[in-house]
């Protein structure tokens, strides 16, 4: 027993487990998918970033032998009066715009979640194929609206006793221009936000609601105190969606006035487009197209830059 007790314990040395290889087969069968995707969105970039740094107009695109200038092109650009005037209009009217997309889009969830099956797949239907009308084809049925002697609105408001509204001029008037402008991105824009608002709301915690509403707490205490902080994140996402979107919209303001009258309409998207056909300056263009997406990257991370500070405090 005692020989037992002292004879060492030999202990096995485990072998180090095999490292189990990755198949391959997924990733060739996402590769071209990746590769066109990247195609697509890289090139035009990296090739606008190229023009914008050379002299590139309409000879340069014939003959082909377009030079480097540098940051020439940015100089003259952010060195010219309009260029920031357009700025400021288009920082102006994608604020309305944006304020006005999630205030409604957020009513509209609420009022989803508060009505039964039948309305409720009524009013999704409607969001839906709002949502699903082609931009050109909504950008026409408002301009028919607001015809001058044909238009909807003008009959509307005749009959309602407005009579100074009869024959009127819609596109005429650079404010009229760009309420309408407002009033047709902001009915494109609500389907999305609103669904993607009702798809978030439903997954909150009924028990929560329940609480709130037996302490005594009413619709804005609930909204505020529950709903919104559990879906600030979600209300964050879409808020940068729809600042892209106004930012980028370019056919509907194009269709309509084709940034007039005036220069009342003309965002930075219309007024790059203007200068590289209208002027045949495509290094300009390219210019303001890429001075666009700066100040649209610029301001996409300083409001995450919030949303983050904030998510930390709370």
């Amino acid at each position: 027993m005692t020989l037992l007790a002292e004879r060492p314990v030999q202990e096995t040395a485990s072998a180090p487990p095999k490292r189990r290889k990755r198949p391959v087969l997924p990733y060739l069968l996402i590769a071209p998918t990746l590769l066109t995707t990247a195609y697509l969105l890289l090139y035009p970039l990296v090739r606008n970033v190229i023009i914008s740094l050379q002299e590139f107009g309409l000879p340069q695109l014939v003959r082909g032998d377009a030079k480097f200038v540098g940051l020439a092109n940015y100089v003259k650009v952010l060195s010219d009066p309009e260029f920031w005037a357009v700025v400021r209009r288009t920082l102006w009217f994608t604020a309305i715009n944006v304020v006005l997309i999630m205030v409604l889009s957020t009513l509209v969830a609420l009022l989803l979640v508060r009505l039964g099956k039948g309305l409720r797949f009524l009013v999704m239907g409607g969001l839906v194929l709002t949502w699903a009308t082609p931009i050109i084809a909504a950008t026409t049925v408002f301009q028919w609206l607001f015809q001058s002697r044909l238009g909807v609105v003008n009959w509307a408001l005749v009959a309602l006793g407005f009579e100074e509204y009869r024959d009127y001029t819609w596109f005429a008037d650079g404010e009229a221009t760009f309420g309408i402008l407002v009033t047709l991105i902001v009915w494109q824009s609500v389907p999305f936000a609103a669904l993607s608002l009702y798809a978030a709301m439903i997954t909150v915690p009924q028990e929560l609601y329940e609480a709130a509403r037996m302490d005594g707490a009413g619709a804005w205490r609930v909204f505020s105190t529950i709903t919104f902080p559990m879906l600030r994140a979600m209300f964050g996402l879409i808020t940068c969606l729809e600042v892209i979107w106004v930012v980028k919209a370019f056919v509907q303001i194009w269709v309509i006035s084709q940034g007039g009258p005036g220069q009342a309409t003309t965002t930075l998207p219309v007024y790059a487009f203007q200068v590289a056909q209208s002027l045949q300056r495509y290094d300009l263009g390219a210019a303001v197209s890429m001075l666009m997406v700066v100040l649209l990257v610029l301001a996409l991370l300083a409001y995450f830059r919030q949303l983050y500070r904030q998510e930390r405090e709370a």
